[in-house]
């Protein structure tokens, strides 16, 4: 009988640099259904890869009760056990981080919307 081995790749996890704007913009165009960005977009912090190529992205948002909290965008290609284990990354990313973007909703807004800006050039 023969045995077949199957190698399913770990997903990395990595902080996300301005480098990696521009596909997580698209990715959550994508995701969105939109044709630009717009504030829901937020600040992203940390991706997931699969091989090279970004599936996934935490990003930074000031809710409706103006409190910093985080939602991911994904291209619904992570099993339910990926996304749970991406979420707990994320979250405890976003608990053990104290810099101004992760503690005060005003300085968030405000790198929120020069995000945008510099995402959506005129």
């Amino acid at each position: 009988m023969e045995t077949i081995t199957q190698h399913q790749k770990q997903f990395q996890y990595a902080e996300a640099y301005i480098s990696d704007m521009l596909v997580l913009k698209n990715i959550f165009l994508e995701t969105q259904n939109l044709k630009i960005a717009d504030q829901n977009f937020g600040l992203p912090f940390l991706l997931a890869k699969n091989g090279k190529e970004a599936v996934a992205f935490a990003s930074l948002i000031v809710n409706e009760k103006d409190q910093i909290s985080f939602k991911i965008y994904d291209k619904s290609r992570m099993t339910e056990a990926e996304k749970r284990n991406f979420f707990s990354r994320a979250e405890r990313y976003f608990k053990n981080n104290n810099t101004p973007n992760f503690k005060d909703p005003e300085q968030l807004k405000s790198s929120i919307s020069s995000m945008i800006s510099w995402l959506n050039p005129e």
